[in-house]
């Protein structure tokens, strides 16, 4: 019998919730890891302040902040979400 380890929604923390998974941006596909900021992007509501930008610019700027490790992909197994959070 081999011995596996559980995946993150098998190991529940103290309080008997799954953990948060911090997704790396790297082991998704490029028109997924797209889609994933993409779809944040148009929930997030944040103002960028006088200057528009486009929805294009903004993915960029996202991505840019993963690259860069100012950001990181969060799976939430407990709502089964995905969200971007600063790090």
């Amino acid at each position: 019998m081999a011995d596996e380890t559980p995946s993150a929604e098998e190991t529940p923390s103290s309080d008997g919730t799954a953990e948060p998974v911090v997704v790396p941006y790297t082991e998704l596909a490029a028109d997924l890891l797209h889609a994933v900021v993409e779809s944040f992007v148009l929930r997030e509501g944040t103002d960028y302040g006088e200057k528009e930008f486009s929805l294009e610019d903004k993915v960029a700027h996202v991505i840019g902040q993963l690259r860069r490790g100012e950001a990181r992909i969060v799976f939430d197994p407990e709502t089964e979400t995905v969200s971007i959070a600063r790090t």
